[in-house]
């Protein structure tokens, strides 16, 4: 038998259903919408002055603070709600209540109070976050809820294991950065040099100064037997502000001369005087030292070259400020630099690179990862690969590509031919 009754008490009950289910899905628009917030937008938000985005800072850097407390009262609503609509559903139909009661809870309360707000938070995530964070802020920190909550979040963390907001901290990767730089340059937020820009200034801190050096079959050098006068020609002919300077070999850098200093002498006519009397000290680095704790130390002890010495103590290259500069902006290129070679894409298969240029800028080049080991650079690949030194026209293949040793001078590899094939086939 169906019951009809409909008294004060079914009243009650409905208008706190209906407030339920509507504080249910405000709260689960306010979580969506401060989720998809991060910290950065939050604070460039602040920056701008927005209305509610203080607290929508304070909120979004220690997510754990807001996020538990908005789930757990998203769950009492809808708990109790659906405990009430059943009670009511039950009076008035009987026995076909429960059913009645369980498609209403299913369609009316996901589609209306869940679905709906977080596809409208999904949509409008900045403005309804700027709108809920102070509201959100202001009931997590009622004391009755930040009890309970901080009670029952206590209790998931000793299951879990997890001990103090160091459990709960997030950090943003810097494949996360990088994927937003790339993200904004697709949405035309910035440019494509500006987002070149950003993948060289992350890439800077995972750069060793080995990377950039100039390295030792290019080093140009003097030998401290030489005049002032033959070292300011050798100087000017080189097009260097700058020279380091050795006794016997060039493993042994005693200094650094420094054309300045040359051309002054030469003025006071003691250009007959030898080199090693008037040098600068040198300063060493060894050739795993990261390129931005090495441009830190430059700009402070003003220095603008350093030897870099290898494990074994011998001269493996020099770097210069503008070696670490051009890390980060690209090649600087005066009227004295002698044109580079520059890698050329040919076709989509087809590459052609200078012998120097780094794994890492090939892989970008290419779309794919050639192998790591103990090298730096693509003509390093190419010898270890073959296991001797090649010959120009030798090829060898690596996976996903063939590479080829299209000039050679002396003894360092000036060009590499690269065509890609096919990947071998990985096992599952």
């Amino acid at each position: 038998m169906i019951a009809a009754s409909f008294g004060g008490v079914d009243i009650v009950y409905l208008i706190i259903i209906v407030a339920l289910l509507f504080a249910s899905g405000f709260l689960a628009a306010a979580e969506t919408s401060l989720v998809r917030t991060s910290r950065i937008k939050a604070r460039s938000l602040q920056e701008d002055r927005r209305r509610g985005a203080q607290a929508l800072v304070d909120l979004v850097e220690h997510p754990e603070k807001f996020l538990n407390p908005l789930l757990l009262l998203v769950l009492i609503c809808q708990l109790v709600s659906a405990t009430l609509i059943g009670v009511l559903a039950e009076s008035w139909l009987g026995s076909w209540g429960v059913l009645v009661a369980t498609l209403f809870e299913v369609i009316v309360i996901f589609v209306f109070f869940e679905a709906v707000p977080k596809n409208w938070a999904v949509h409008h995530a900045e403005r309804g976050a700027l709108a809920f964070a102070p509201i959100v802020k202001a009931v997590i920190n009622f004391p009755l809820i930040k009890a309970i909550s901080t009670v029952l979040i206590g209790l998931a963390d000793l299951i879990l294991g997890r001990r103090g907001e160091n459990a709960h901290m997030s950090m943003v990767t810097e494949s996360e950065l990088l994927a937003m730089a790339d993200v904004a340059q697709a949405e035309s937020v910035i440019d494509s040099g500006e987002r070149e820009f950003i993948h060289s200034v992350i890439d800077f801190g995972d750069t060793v100064v080995r990377e950039v050096m100039v390295p030792r079959p290019d080093l140009v050098a003097l030998e401290n037997t030489i005049s002032v006068g033959g070292a300011l020609v050798e100087a000017l002919e080189a097009g260097f502000s700058r020279l380091p300077v050795y006794e016997e070999s060039i493993d042994d850098v005693v200094g650094i001369a420094y054309i300045r200093d040359l051309m002054r002498l030469e003025r006071d006519g003691r250009g007959d005087e030898l080199v090693a009397g008037h040098l600068r000290a040198a300063t060493f680095v060894p050739e795993t030292k990261p390129v931005m704790a090495l441009l830190r130390d430059m700009q402070q002890e003003r220095i603008h070259l350093v030897v870099i010495v290898d494990e074994y103590g011998g001269t493996a290259g020099v770097a210069t400020l503008e070696d670490l500069i051009e890390e980060l902006i690209g090649e600087i290129d005066d009227e004295f630099d002698t044109a580079s070679v520059a890698a050329l894409k040919i076709d989509d298969h087809t590459y052609l690179v200078p012998g120097r240029m780094s794994i890492d800028e090939v892989d970008d080049l290419i779309g794919r990862e050639l192998p790591k080991g103990s090298f730096d650079t693509v003509g390093g690949l190419l010898m270890d690969l073959l296991g001797a030194f090649p010959e120009a026209g030798e090829s060898v293949e690596a996976p996903g590509a063939i590479l080829t040793a299209t000039e050679i001078d002396g003894r360092k590899i000036e060009t590499v031919h690269i065509v890609l094939s096919a990947l071998p086939e990985q096992d599952h």
